[in-house]
């Protein structure tokens, strides 16, 4: 039957350790070194005895304590009226007495003793000591420990750096705990009375809802007193831990500690998570704001568009219905004869002189209504630039740089965000990036005023100076087309293609002003925005790289959830 229950134990233990092996890589693969360490340690010792860890403040006596448990007659742990113990000491059976120093922080000592069959007791530090490095050493060593007997000093049980270190072992780690007042013999009754009580009623404070305080006297006990308060402790463990339980209770135990490792993983990647959904918020934010922004803008050139056909029209109309009525029999007639005395210019010098009219007015209007009109373009350029400027810079902040596990990654996000907003203050200051050469027939003579603005400043400027430049210059064609056919006229059937030639000329410098000037228009904006989106790269590719490990990492410790709970059941 023995056999068998060992079979078992040992599948029960080749499972766990298999498991904490994929929660160590998934340590490793979060990149916590500490963490990484703690589980290694656990899993190397899964198959080792169940582990007592003695802890309290320097000279609480817990050396002196377990010399007295272990009942060896012999200072296996030294003791002394100053801190002792400035190391961490295992003390394991052996079949002879032996030291083995592991590191400068911990020893294992070997003993033929009986009682280190089933259990190893771990003396640690004091948790108060002022020896550099000591209390963290303890604190990596609670992780792996199956029962944590805390030591107090019978006549002040109540010093708080010994409290804020029980908070950290029950609090964070869920381990079972014992209390131990120890030196009973230099207390009163009445103060051992009250203190036992008090003890009990800060563990039950603690959420320990049976607390187990036991009152002890290595000194007595060593020195083969009576009712020295070792007897009850002894009767606990023999109870509750040895007899053959111990073996089953530290892999029980060893469950519990990956789970509740595996489960601080859990709430850092929920905090991950939630920085992540943030972050893929605010950057689906942008976006949203760059179409609408682009799409207000893009509104603003066809009502520019608008508003410079109107104006066209409006010129146009007036001088076609000039050319008709100048070109009717009547008007030409009237010409010829008041020409003839020198009073009205002849008709090739009229044809002439409306031509010219027509680029004056066109160039003119055209000019003055485009710069009315610009600036409602550039203001809408400048509102997106400035928008999107406001939300890099109130970007939401969840994943904090001191988090317990992913303080790296919230380190890396916070130099990528620092960068983009970085990036994009220079984005914004430089004229340049606001400057399409295509838009431009000579660069050279805004220069100055370029210069002066820097940046969306330069918006302005930037648009206005559309107003000289050549795709506005429909007359050209216009009057290319007029020229030619207002030059030989001299029959009617010429006058009517004159005039039908003259409208077809018309309606195409419409179509390319119009066709032109949104192209032109829209292209500068659509190339502002992809400029802008250019400062997002490292943002995006951010997001990217957290998007995939995030699942990696959320179904790791989902996997390790599971196989802990099935596993856990069974036990």
């Amino acid at each position: 039957m023995a056999n068998l229950i060992d079979a078992g134990l040992q599948a029960d233990r080749a499972r766990l350790e298999e498991i904490i092996k994929r929660l160590h890589e998934l340590t490793i693969r979060i990149g916590h070194d500490e963490m990484a360490t703690t589980v290694s340690d656990l899993r190397n010792r899964i198959f080792e005895p169940f582990m007592f860890v003695i802890v309290g403040e320097v000279k609480a006596g817990k050396s002196s304590f377990v010399n007295a448990l272990l009942a060896t007659g012999e200072e296996i742990a030294k003791a002394a009226p100053q801190p002792m113990t400035d190391t961490i000491q295992q003390i394991i059976y052996g079949e002879e007495r032996r030291e083995v120093t592991v590191n400068p922080y911990l020893k294992k000592i070997f003993l033929p003793v009986d009682i280190l069959r089933e259990i190893a007791i771990v003396d640690t530090p004091g948790t108060n000591t002022i020896v550099e490095h000591h209390q963290e050493i303890t604190e990596q060593f609670i992780p792996a420990s199956d029962l944590i007997v805390f030591v107090f000093e019978a006549k002040n049980p109540y010093r708080q750096s010994a409290w804020d270190f029980f908070k950290y072992i029950h609090g964070d780690w869920r381990k079972k705990t014992i209390f131990v007042l120890q030196q009973m013999d230099l207390a009163t009754p009445q103060e051992l009375e009250v203190n036992l009580a008090g003890v009990a009623e800060k563990a039950r404070a603690e959420g320990i809802e049976e607390p187990r305080v036991f009152a002890v006297s290595a000194k007595q006990e060593q020195a083969g007193s009576e009712a020295t308060g070792f007897a009850p402790l002894r009767q606990y463990i023999s109870d509750n831990i040895t007899g053959g339980r111990a073996p089953r209770l530290k892999l029980n135990n060893s469950v519990i500690t990956a789970q509740t490792i595996n489960s601080r993983i859990a709430d850092g990647l929920l905090v991950r998570r939630s920085q992540f959904e943030a972050d893929s918020h605010f950057r689906t934010d942008i976006q949203e704001t760059l179409d609408e922004q682009v799409a207000q803008s893009n509104k603003q050139v066809d009502l520019m568009v608008e508003n410079l056909l109107l104006t066209y029209d409006g010129i146009t109309r007036e001088k076609l219905t000039e050319l008709r009525n100048g070109l009717s029999m009547f008007g030409l007639v009237k010409r010829s004869v008041a020409s003839t005395f020198g009073s009205t210019p002849s008709a090739k010098t009229w044809l002439e002189n409306l031509a010219r009219d027509l680029e004056t007015e066109l160039n003119d209007k055209l000019r003055a209504r485009l710069n009315d009109n610009v600036v409602d373009l550039a203001e809408s350029i400048q509102q997106m630039v400035k928008t999107i400027d406001l939300k890099i810079r109130s970007s939401q902040t969840i994943l904090s740089n001191d988090h317990e596990i992913f303080s790296s990654i919230a380190e890396r996000r916070e130099n990528v965000l620092r960068d983009l907003q970085d990036q994009f203050n220079r984005f914004v200051s430089k004229t340049e990036n606001f400057t399409d050469e295509s838009l431009f027939a000579d660069r050279e003579n805004l220069a100055p005023n370029l210069a002066a603005g820097g940046g969306i400043a330069a918006l302005g400027v930037i648009l206005m100076a559309l107003s000289t430049l050549p795709v506005l210059d429909v007359t050209g064609g216009v009057l290319t087309t007029v020229g030619v056919i207002f030059a030989g006229f001299s029959t009617r059937g010429k006058r009517r293609r004159i005039v039908e030639s003259f409208e077809q000329e018309i309606q195409s410098g419409r179509s390319r002003l119009a066709g032109e000037l949104e192209e032109k228009l829209k292209a500068y904006i659509s190339t502002l925005r992809r400029r802008i989106e250019a400062n997002f790269a490292r943002f995006d590719e951010m997001l990217d790289r957290e998007r995939k490990n995030l699942l990696i990492l959320e179904g790791t410790h989902r996997e390790v959830e599971e196989e802990l709970a099935t596993l856990s059941s069974e036990l």
